[in-house]
């Protein structure tokens, strides 16, 4: 997985490159970042969609569920980032974050909430709090499966490389209470717009 993920970044790099659309030039800023980070939403990049919907069906098998496809995105994070710790929108339902690279082969942590919430809690915040967590050490082509809306999460940590790759990919249940989410585009555009 290492392999694939890391040909999808480059070829991602090289089309936008070839577009006159570098990386970039798709700088944000977000709540749950302390500076402004590299987001490119699958609606900007269409082979990420082909990723997503791609691996619907396998994601549906590990949940025991049938998936609906939401969202997808990529962000790169800087040395000493940080993800503050939140819960994802609705259209989260089940969450992949995979981690495609670091600069510097230093695994980040992803922490998780082992404490499940019924709903999305709308606070973000520098830590768990009393909340009980989990960590684990990515290293690049690891993936975390975990209910977004339902179990806060975060990185904690400082990122200790130069620089770290990242794909999230998000999916709602089809017969859930979120399936109105499914297709999130919509959604993807008025993000961006607010930027």
């Amino acid at each position: 997985m290492p392999e694939v993920l890391l040909a999808f970044y480059q070829m991602m790099q090289s089309d936008l490159q070839a577009a006159g659309r570098p990386l970039q030039s798709f700088t944000a800023r977000g709540p749950l970042l302390r500076r402004p980070a590299i987001e490119i939403y699958a609606f900007q990049y269409a082979p990420m969609l082909t990723f997503l919907w791609g691996l619907t069906p396998r994601v549906a098998d590990v949940v025991g569920r049938a998936l609906l496809p939401t969202y997808a995105y990529f962000r790169a994070y800087q040395q000493g980032d940080v993800c503050r710790v939140h819960s994802d929108r609705q259209a989260c339902e089940h969450s992949l974050s995979l981690t495609i690279a670091y600069g510097d082969d230093q695994p980040w942590p992803l922490s998780v909430a082992t404490e499940r919430t019924d709903v999305p809690l709308p606070t973000v915040s520098e830590d768990f709090g009393t909340q009980p967590y989990a960590s684990v050490a990515m290293q690049p082509g690891d993936g975390v499966l975990y209910q977004g809306t339902h179990h806060r999460h975060g990185r904690l940590d400082a990122n200790p490389n130069s620089w770290s790759a990242h794909l999230f990919l998000h999916w709602v249940e089809k017969d859930g209470r979120y399936r109105d989410q499914a297709f999130d585009r919509p959604a993807q555009v008025r993000a961006v717009q607010a930027r």
